[in-house]
C-alpha cells in the first residue's frame, strides 16, 4: 500500500504544470504594465517640467519687475520710498482705490505688467529692507525672511502634496550697486498642481483600463494560438498511453506554423503506426513461414533419434531435407529483413541517384550469365544515355533481378525475357516482360501480397517464398515510383515500372546534399 501511495504521489507530482496561457499572458501583462508605466512617468515627467518652466518663468517676471521698480531707490529700502517707486495704478490698487485710467495710446490700467503681477493670486510679493522689516507686500502670505549667499535665490517646497516656489533677489541700487533690500515670491503654482494631480489621476485610470483591455486581448490570443498545443499534447498523451490509438490532430483551419506542426505531428504519427503495423507483419509472417520448416527439421530429427540414424539412406535424406529447409529458413530471413530495409528506404537514401542506362546494362549482363539457357534482350533506344532517377543504385539493381528471376521462375517453353526502358513526359518507364504462364485477372490483385503465391507447389519447388514482388513493390513506393502488371494466361507477364526523371538542376541538388552527407559521415567516423 506505502509503495502504491508513493507512486500515486510521483505521479501526481509529475503531472503538476504551470499552465501556458496563464505564463504568456503573465508575461504580456507584466509587459504592458511596465511600458504603460514608463510612458506614463515620461509622459508626466515632460509636462511636469514644461509646466514647472513656465510657473518658474511667471515668478521671475514678477521679481525681474519689481526689482527693476526698486532698484532705482539709492537709499535702503522703506515704506516711503517703495511705495512711490510702484506705477500710479499699482499704487491704487494696493490702497484699495481704483486704478487710474488713461487713454494714451489706447491704453488702460490693466495693461500694467506690474499690476497684473501683483494681483495674481498664486503670487504672495513681500519687500524686505536690509533689518529684515517688511516695507511691503500684495496682501498675501508673508513669507519669513531668509538670508542668501547669492543676488538670487529659488527653492522648491512640498506641503500637502502641493509644490511651492520662493524665489528670493537681493535689491542692489542702479548707480551704487549697493544692496537696498530683498524681494520675496512665493508662487504657490495653483495652476501646476491641480494640472499634475489631474493629469496623475487620468494617467492611472487610462493605464489600468489599458492593462485590463489589453491583457484581456491578450489571453484571446494566447488561448487562440495554446489550443492547438494543448489538442498536440492531448494526442500524444493518449497515443503514449495506447501506441495503437487512431487518434490523430483535427484540422484548425488556420495558415500558420501551428496548422503546419500539427500536419507534420499527424504523418509522424501515421509513419509510426506504419512502423508498428509493420513489425506486427514482420512477427506474424515470420512465425507462420517458419513454422513450416521448424516442423519438417524437427521431424526428421525425431525419426533420427528414434530408429532412423541405423539407415544410411534415411539418415542422408534426413539431414539433405533438413539442410534444404534450413537453407530455406535463410532465404526466407533475409527477404523478410530486405523488405523491412525497403518501407525506410525514406530515412536511409533520401538524396540517392542513379542513371538508369547503367543499372540496365550491369544487370542484363550479369542476368544473362547467371542463365545462359535464356535469352534476355535490351532495348534503350528511347532513353537518353545521361537519364537520372532517384533511388538507390543498389536498390534499382534488386528491383530489376527480382523482376527478372521472377519471369524466368514462372517461364515455360519459350526462354527469352525482353528487358525494354524510355522516356515519356519526364517520366522513365521500365518494362520487364516474359512469356511465361501468365497470371489471370483474379491473381493480378494479389501478387504483390506478402507470402501470395499463384502457384504454390511450382513456387516452393523454385525455393519461392512469395515475397520478392512484395519487396520489389515497396522498393518502388518507397521512392514514390509506381509498379503495376499487364498479363495474359498463357502467353507471360509484363511489369511497368515508373519513376520521375530528374532534371539537371535536381539531379546537381542531389548530388551536393549526398556529398555532403558522406562528408559529415566521414568526418564522424574520422573523430
Amino acid at each position: 500500500m506505502r509503495m502504491m501511495r508513493r507512486s500515486k504521489n510521483r505521479s501526481q507530482k509529475e503531472t503538476k504544470h504551470s499552465s501556458l496561457v496563464l505564463r504568456w499572458v503573465s508575461i504580456v501583462a507584466l509587459t504592458i504594465m511596465v511600458s504603460f508605466i514608463a510612458f506614463s512617468v515620461i509622459i508626466y515627467s515632460f509636462v511636469g517640467q514644461q509646466s514647472m518652466v513656465q510657473q518658474k518663468e511667471t515668478s521671475n517676471e514678477m521679481v525681474s519687475k519689481l526689482n527693476s521698480s526698486l532698484n532705482k531707490i539709492p537709499k535702503q529700502l522703506e515704506i516711503a520710498n517703495v511705495v512711490p517707486a510702484l506705477t500710479p495704478s499699482a499704487r491704487e490698487v494696493l490702497k484699495g482705490n481704483p486704478p487710474i485710467n488713461f487713454d494714451e495710446h489706447n491704453n488702460s490700467a490693466f495693461n500694467d505688467d506690474l499690476l497684473s503681477s501683483l494681483t495674481n493670486p498664486d503670487l504672495s510679493v513681500v519687500v524686505y529692507n536690509l533689518r529684515h522689516e517688511d516695507v511691503f507686500d500684495n496682501g498675501g502670505k508673508i513669507i519669513p525672511f531668509k538670508k542668501i549667499k547669492s543676488d538670487y535665490e529659488m527653492t522648491r517646497t512640498s506641503k500637502n502634496h502641493r509644490q511651492e516656489l520662493i524665489t528670493y533677489q537681493k535689491v542692489r541700487a542702479a548707480h551704487s550697486g549697493k544692496v537696498t533690500g530683498y524681494i520675496v515670491v512665493a508662487n504657490k503654482m495653483t495652476y501646476y498642481n491641480g494640472l499634475m494631480k489631474d493629469l496623475l489621476k487620468w494617467m492611472v485610470r487610462i493605464s489600468l483600463i489599458a492593462i485590463v483591455l489589453f491583457t484581456l486581448v491578450a489571453y484571446i490570443i494566447v488561448r487562440d494560438i495554446v489550443k492547438p498545443v494543448k489538442e498536440m499534447s492531448r494526442v500524444a498523451l493518449e497515443v503514449n498511453d495506447d501506441p495503437n490509438s487512431t487518434a490523430r490532430i483535427r484540422d484548425f483551419h488556420r495558415h500558420d506554423e501551428l496548422q503546419e506542426l500539427a500536419v507534420s505531428f499527424n504523418q509522424m504519427l501515421d509513419r509510426m503506426q506504419r512502423y508498428i503495423d509493420q513489425q506486427k507483419e514482420f512477427v506474424g509472417d515470420v512465425s507462420h513461414e517458419l513454422r513450416t520448416p521448424v516442423a519438417v527439421i524437427e521431424g526428421h530429427l525425431n525419426m533420427l533419434k528414434r530408429w532412423g540414424k541405423d539407415d544410411p539412406e534415411i539418415l542422408e535424406e534426413s539431414i539433405d531435407a533438413s539442410l534444404q529447409e534450413a537453407k530455406r529458413m535463410q532465404h526466407l530471413i533475409q527477404e523478410m529483413l530486405d523488405l523491412t530495409r525497403a518501407e525506410q528506404i525514406n530515412v536511409q537514401y533520401p538524396n540517392a541517384v542513379t542513371k538508369v542506362s547503367e543499372v540496365l546494362k550491369r544487370v542484363v549482363g550479369d542476368m544473362s550469365l547467371v542463365h545462359k539457357d535464356f535469352v534476355i534482350r535490351l532495348d534503350m533506344d528511347d532513353l537518353p544515355s545521361d537519364t537520372e532517377i532517384q533511388i538507390y543504385q543498389g536498390h534499382l539493381e534488386q528491383l530489376l533481378v527480382i523482376l527478372i528471376d521472377n519471369g524466368i521462375k514462372y517461364s515455360t517453353d519459350r526462354k527469352e525475357m525482353n528487358v525494354s526502358a524510355g522516356l515519356s513526359q519526364d517520366d522513365v518507364h521500365i518494362i520487364v516482360q516474359d512469356f511465361g504462364e501468365g497470371i489471370s485477372e483474379k491473381e493480378q490483385s494479389k501478387i504483390f501480397n506478402r507470402f501470395y503465391r499463384v502457384d504454390k507447389a511450382r513456387t516452393r519447388e523454385k525455393g519461392g517464398n512469395g515475397l520478392g514482388l512484395s519487396i520489389a513493390q515497396k522498393l518502388v513506393t518507397s521512392y514514390h515510383g509506381k509498379i503495376g502488371v499487364e498479363s495474359v494466361e498463357g502467353q507471360g507477364s509484363q511489369f511497368i515500372i515508373e519513376f520521375s526523371a530528374l532534371t539537371k538542376a535536381q539531379s546537381q541538388k542531389l548530388h551536393k546534399r549526398e556529398e555532403a552527407e558522406k562528408a559529415k559521415k566521414n568526418k564522424k567516423e574520422t573523430n
